[in-house]
């Protein structure tokens, strides 16, 4: 019981009696875009790399019926280590419980750095009295369409995660090394004006053996979904987005918060497709730029549907 309370604490910003008067966001209606569903996964709040402005940003102009939180939210593993968290990571929580009181139903299927979360699936953080953030540990999402997705955070399906953890932890604590260095670029890149640029997502996409199991890990992933006999499936994990078929199966990775800044989203007809966010532009910015203007969302949509 005393890691759901952490999260719970954590999640409400450490006040149990719920920030009632949390700071409101302005929102531009031109900038605000509607959703039937939104899933975003992998950001690492509690972590120097999580890049909680943009996310911020994003939840409140985008508003949806239904929110997947598709693991890795807090990022456990890094909080154990060492306490990190900022103004910013807070208003992330703000905007996720905003949803809820609006009556939006937010989904949280854990990941492997919020795997304590997994003991209490089933169950509501914040049980009745905020409308409560419900606990899976995989759902099956029926599209405006009726395909069937199946959600999940995709941990399960790395051998190094599975097979040795503590290997998992030391590229844990190399990755973080790489974020750093994005953290610092991207200061240096918002202070000149320069839009978002992620060097470890560079890195990643350009080393053969990373590209590999990226590719592996989807057909891995896409292989279970066709054995469950469901038209899709929705992941994270891999910190990757994409939308493409593979056999029969669509698959749908949400991409993450840390480096791509991107989340996929199900409009009114069941249509998929992936939008990258890019952070607020600097304080500084003059009001009148285009990039003060309103933040770049670049939609990457999704092939032609699956058959029923």
């Amino acid at each position: 019981m005393a890691d759901i309370a952490w999260f719970e604490n954590a999640l409400g910003s450490f006040n149990p009696a719920r920030p009632s008067a949390a700071p409101v966001t302005a929102i531009d209606t031109a900038r605000f875009r509607r959703h039937r569903t939104i899933f975003i996964s992998d950001t690492h709040l509690g972590t120097r790399g999580c890049k909680a402005e943009a996310l911020a940003d994003f939840l409140a102009h985008n508003a949806c019926e239904t929110l997947f939180l598709v693991g890795d939210i807090v990022d456990g593993w890094q909080i154990k280590r060492r306490w990190f968290w900022t103004e910013a990571q807070s208003h992330v929580v703000q905007e996720i419980l905003r949803k809820v009181d609006g009556g939006t139903r937010v989904i949280f299927v854990p990941g492997n750095h919020d795997e304590f979360a997994r003991d209490y699936a089933g169950r509501q953080i914040f049980g009745n009295k905020f409308g409560g953030i419900e606990i899976t540990a995989e759902a099956i999402h029926e599209t405006a369409d009726g395909k069937r997705l199946w959600v999940l955070h995709g941990d399960r399906f790395d051998g190094v995660i599975a097979c040795a953890k503590w290997l998992a932890h030391a590229g844990d604590w190399a990755y973080g090394l790489a974020l750093r260095g994005n953290d610092i670029l991207f200061q240096v890149r918002k202070r000149l004006g320069l839009p978002y640029w992620s060097l470890s997502a560079w890195l990643k996409h350009k080393v053969k053996n990373a590209v590999e199991y990226i590719s592996r890990f989807e057909e891995i992933v896409a292989r279970e979904a066709q054995m469950r006999g469901v038209d899709g499936v929705v992941c994270g994990h891999i910190h990757h987005a994409e939308i493409r078929r593979i056999g029969d199966v669509l698959y749908l990775n949400d991409g993450d918060w840390v480096e791509s800044c991107s989340a996929l989203v199900e409009d009114a007809r069941g249509h998929m497709e992936i939008l990258h966010w890019a952070p607020p532009p600097a304080t500084r910015a003059r009001a009148d730029s285009p990039a003060a203007a309103r933040p770049r969302a670049v939609s990457a949509p999704a092939p032609a549907s699956v058959p029923a």
